[in-house]
């Protein structure tokens, strides 16, 4: 990468909304620890200094030197970052007398490029228990509000050693003109040229596969999904058929999903293989019920399966996977790895069996991005802008013990809610969708006839990445014409029934 903005992170829920804020200004960034050590590369153009949950004034409270940053980069504080510095250069951080938190006015207090074609009185989000009493000498106030004195701030002197502070969070939705700010920062004070765009890392990530991998072999476990078809296909276009991908049928996939897979890999050019290993999967699961039992089978067989079709190809040494930068993040955050709520199935386990050299061509990317460079890779919408499906598949929404007649009717009732979602234009308006299984039974009369049969819960969110969702709020004409379409037409169903919770407190999956 020629040009990089460094976000240090100090424990911020919002940090990985200021990497996307500044990758969507077309500005290539990466978020590391604040302890982390690093170097002042020539391509280093600026530092963001993000939130924290902490108080600059607790013991063991996050530190970073930002006198010896400024002599190299221009440097930026959001909220902690900002009382960080003021307190550093001698200013005073104190408790507030009330939390501010929420929309607040900011009042431009002295015209200054950061604000540049910002509107006066624009509308910014505040979240903080501290606030900046008094500022250091030698820096000038930029901007307040009618709750704090100190909104803005900015290091004065002609020695070019830019030093800004803002109390409020511009990388958030309800900062209205925080974009810009950001923009401005990167653009008018670090001097950022705004080159990172999907084709420039088409380019750049396409030349580093040539270079590292060269003229050995690639085996890739496919799921169908957009984060490993992407990777694939970049590895394709870096080393053609020494990329050898396998598809493997767990038997819990969407309904004709093995094959709709396979000829859309074939349309791009891909080397793969399906494997149908329905029936070893039926078996392992049968009698089981327990959710997280129902994953680690999945994801032990799954692996068995892989490393058997692996040894068929001979002269293997590297292992594509389809890792993107949350993952990366989760494993070197602040605090270390979160505290796993439920394990998933993917290929994270692989690496320790194969003893293979990683190729991860998306560490870099974000989920949004990672759909760009889709776009821009040529892969057919229909892949790249498929809502998520979880590794464990159809299993962890069949509630209870899974059989192959539980999943051909699952794989009915979601296919005729997916296919209706799509005809009504309603599929890019939620994050995901699908169909739960539920091991109850219930009374139905069906002409003349009582019916004693399964129930379906309908489920549908909106979200930005998963971690927080609602519950869609889908027209009641479209759920009634759902629900007529599975109850007339999978026979076994004769009750459906729509989730309306959101995450928190629930999640977005029943297992």
């Amino acid at each position: 990468m020629s040009e990089k903005i460094l976000i240090l992170d100090y424990g911020s829920q919002y940090t990985q909304l200021i990497a996307r804020a500044v990758r969507e200004a077309n500005v290539y960034c990466e978020i590391i620890p604040y302890h982390k050590p690093f170097e002042f590369e020539p391509g280093l153009k600026g530092i963001i200094l993000s939130g924290s949950p902490c108080s600059v004034n607790e013991d063991g409270a996050p530190d970073s030197d930002i006198r010896s940053f400024i002599e190299k980069v221009p440097v930026l504080g959001i909220c902690y970052g900002a009382q960080l510095t003021a307190k550093k250069f001698g200013g005073l951080v104190a408790k507030s007398n009330k939390r501010e938190y929420g929309r607040a006015m900011l009042k431009q207090l002295q015209s200054d490029i950061i604000f540049e074609d910002v509107v006066a009185d624009s509308q910014v989000w505040m979240s903080h228990s501290d606030t900046i009493k008094e500022l250091p000498a030698g820096f000038e106030l930029l901007a307040n509000t009618e709750s704090i004195p100190v909104a803005a701030f900015r290091r004065t002197g002609d020695d070019n050693k830019a030093l800004y502070g803002v109390q409020f969070h511009p990388e958030v939705y309800h900062s209205k003109e925080g974009k810009k700010v950001l923009r401005n920062f990167l653009v008018k004070i670090c001097g950022c040229s705004q080159d990172w765009t999907p084709a420039h890392f088409i380019t750049d990530t396409v030349e580093a596969l040539k270079k590292q991998i060269g003229d050995r072999k690639v085996i890739m476990a496919l799921s169908g999904g957009v984060d490993s078809t992407v990777a694939a296909t970049l590895i394709h276009r870096a080393i053609g058929k020494n990329l050898y991908g396998i598809f493997v049928d767990n038997g819990v996939l969407r309904k004709d999903e093995f094959q709709n897979v396979l000829d859309t890999y074939a349309t791009i050019g891909l080397n793969v293989k399906g494997i149908d290993a329905k029936e070893r999967f039926y078996t392992k699961l049968a009698g089981k019920t327990e959710p997280e039992e129902k994953r680690k089978i999945i994801g032990s067989l799954f692996i068995d399966v892989f490393q058997e079709e692996s040894k068929k190809v001979a002269g293997v040494e590297l292992l594509g996977q389809g890792t993107i930068y949350p993952d990366v993040i989760e494993s070197v955050s602040v605090h270390g790895p979160s505290v796993t709520i439920k394990s998933h199935h993917n290929v994270g386990g692989l690496p320790d069996h194969l003893h293979l050299e990683l190729v991860e061509p998306l560490r870099s990317l974000f989920k949004d991005e990672v759909r760009k460079v889709g776009r821009e890779l040529g892969i057919p919408a229909g892949m790249i802008d498929r809502h998520p499906f979880p590794g464990p598949g159809l299993a962890i929404r069949i509630l209870g013990e899974v059989t192959e007649e539980k999943v051909q009717l699952l794989q009915q009732a979601d296919h005729v809610y997916i296919q209706a979602l799509k005809d009504n234009n309603l599929y890019a308006t939620v994050w995901q969708a699908g169909a739960i299984l539920l091991p109850v039974k219930s009374v139905g009369v069906m002409g003349d006839e009582r019916t004693y049969e399964y129930t379906v819960a309908l489920r549908a969110v909106t979200s930005v990445d998963g971690m927080t969702a609602d519950w869609a709020h889908l027209p009641y004409d479209f759920l009634a014409n759902v629900s007529n379409e599975i109850i007339n037409n999978v026979r076994g169903i004769n009750r459906v029934v729509y989730d309306i919770s959101s995450k928190p407190p629930a999640t977005i999956e029943w297992e």
